[in-house]
């Protein structure tokens, strides 16, 4: 839960259902940033 602060530390959004689509967002751009930072590894022949 630490790295989604870094996102915002409050949500804006006072609805429940914008709550939850805020929270979809900022875990889809820390999956972005994971995703980035995995390694490919290639066999060498």
């Amino acid at each position: 839960m630490n790295c989604i602060k870094l996102l915002g530390q409050s949500l804006m959004a006072r609805d429940f259902d914008r709550q939850v689509a805020e929270l979809q967002v900022r875990i889809a751009v820390l999956n972005g940033y994971t995703a980035l930072g995995i390694p490919v590894t290639v066999p060498v022949e």
